[in-house]
């Protein structure tokens, strides 16, 4: 993990100050975890480079490259970094917050607030809000308002042993074992694994392991992998299998994506 000699990299640092908005600049080694932890502060996760896994005990999420994940106020979470990561914080301030969701969720940056929220990591802490800062900030907070929210969410269960089970399959995303033989590792039958997982996921195993493998192949298409070698990671046997997959769960090719325009 490198640190900015110019700005506190605590984000104890950032709960307390009398402003709006504070923002923290932090880069991150590829696979540097960040162990559960909660701010008393909303936050806005967000990365000019690099994909963050984030995980709560409901859920978690994929944030992809100029993407970012609203996390509400004392909201416990930890992040793993995949690759390296250039994370840009915003603190929010529970009034400054109020319009904004009261449940995590990705969401889609636009060209001028990634530009906004790079400025704010360079402003001090006690910026002075009748000045320029001051309108920097008030514009973060009224481009946050109208951001789209983002299909990028994967439901976890609660129980331990499926719970441990499906972190297996977001570690190891090209893991072929069908049902039965998920079910052999936990010591339970196919019939009750499958049930149990509809119940606590709302999705099917075979479902829940397809969203993974998207979320997981979006992170690395987004991040500048080529086609082929996300494919055969994510386990599939040939290209045009992975891209039919891809098409139909975002309704772009896998290149598309991974070409597109961040702004998008």
């Amino acid at each position: 993990m490198s640190q900015n000699s110019q700005k506190s990299i605590n984000p104890e640092d950032y709960q307390h100050v009398p402003r709006a908005v504070s923002a923290m600049p932090k880069d991150f080694d590829s696979g540097f975890e960040i162990l559960p932890h909660h701010h008393e502060r909303a936050q806005l996760i967000y990365a000019t480079a690099g994909t963050m896994r984030v995980s709560t005990d409901a859920a978690v999420w994929v944030v992809p490259p100029q993407r970012a994940l609203w996390m509400p106020a004392g909201a416990t979470h930890s992040i793993v970094m995949v690759g390296a990561t250039t994370m840009r914080t915003l603190y929010v301030r529970d009034d400054a917050a109020t319009r904004m969701p009261t449940e995590c969720c990705v969401l889609s940056m636009s060209p001028l607030l990634r530009e906004l929220i790079v400025r704010a990591t360079e402003l001090p802490l006690q910026y002075d809000e009748s000045g320029p800062a001051g309108h920097v900030v008030a514009l973060i907070l009224s481009e946050l308002q109208g951001l789209q929210s983002l299909a990028l969410q994967l439901p976890m269960p609660c129980d331990a042993r499926l719970r441990s089970l499906c972190q297996a399959l977001l570690d190891s995303p090209g893991d072929q074992r069908p049902l039965e033989g998920w079910a052999t590792t936990i010591n339970t039958s196919a019939r009750t694994l499958a049930r149990r997982f509809q119940s606590e996921t709302g999705l099917s195993f075979g479902a829940w392991r397809q969203q993974a493998r998207v979320l997981e192949a979006m992170g690395r298409l987004g991040g500048g992998a080529a086609v082929t070698e996300v494919a055969f990671d994510l386990g599939y046997e040939s290209v045009s299998a992975f891209s039919a997959m891809f098409h139909r769960a975002t309704g772009a090719s896998p290149t598309q994506f991974r070409n597109r325009p961040q702004a998008q």
